[in-house]
């Protein structure tokens, strides 16, 4: 679809409209196609990568534009750019059935792929295909909800998919050096956190290298830190424990 604007002439090319209501009237902005949902889920930061033009209009495909009278009462600014971006967030992205179709297929591949990144079966520590994780996602339903993150959905998904098969989040390995006066009693406060410990080591220092969830590290790291007061340190060892190979579901 091409678009002209009367006002400037300027064509726009490859347009995706976002649609919002606002005050009894309705205002579009003119935005790249497969850059709108990568702005609302925070891949894109660039708002000039989204938007063809900083310019707010009652009809794109017009090229009417917005008064500015209307906006302030609207939005209670005229400022085009901040406009744009509450628009960008909240408004309706104007699709096609078949772009949607096409949208969804590819934001339910992305969940996909990052579930069968993060996880793995526990009992044999084997990560899952994504091919397995898309079956075990239509075996339970799972609806894209298509302004939501891909991230955000991933994490719902391990969690429903808990219910029916055997996966978790891979540990991480990390590996503490704690300060000799501060270790013992540091160490209870850490064992909720920690899932199994692999190895144990106290000297001078106290040295413990765990496995862990992933979600527990921002809480390890700022306890170990604040408790230490610096003079500890913690090394990730690796990301994900995993064995070779990948799981089969029989």
């Amino acid at each position: 679809m091409s678009i002209f604007t009367p006002t400037n002439q300027i064509r726009l090319t490859n347009v995706a409209v976002v649609r919002a209501r606002r005050a009894g009237k309705r205002f579009e902005i003119a935005c790249y196609r497969n850059k709108v949902m990568g702005w609302r889920s925070g891949a894109e930061k660039d708002i000039d990568e989204v938007l063809q033009t900083h310019t707010v209009f009652v009809n794109v495909s017009k090229g009417q534009v917005a008064k500015k009278e209307d906006l302030v009462k609207a939005f209670g600014t005229d400022d085009q750019t901040e406009i744009c971006k509450m628009i960008l967030s909240k408004g309706e992205l104007q699709v096609s059935d078949k772009e949607r179709h096409t949208q969804l297929e590819q934001m339910f591949r992305d969940i996909a792929t990052i579930v069968a990144d993060k996880c793995v079966n526990p009992e044999t520590k084997r990560p899952y295909t994504v091919i397995l994780i898309e079956r075990a996602m239509k075996d339970i339903h799972y609806s894209v909800k298509p302004n939501k993150s891909t991230k955000q959905q991933a994490l719902e998904v391990i969690r429903q998919l808990k219910e029916t098969m055997q996966i978790e989040r891979a540990h991480m390995r990390l590996r503490f050096i704690l300060p000799q006066k501060e270790g013992k009693k540091l160490k209870e406060k850490l064992k909720p956190l920690i899932k199994v410990i692999e190895n144990e080591d106290f000297h001078e220092q106290l040295e413990i290298v765990c496995l862990i969830d992933p979600g527990c590290f921002r809480e390890i790291d700022e306890l170990i830190r604040c408790e230490t007061k610096g003079k500890g340190t913690l090394e990730v060892l690796s990301l994900k424990d995993v064995e070779e190979g990948d799981e089969k579901l029989e």
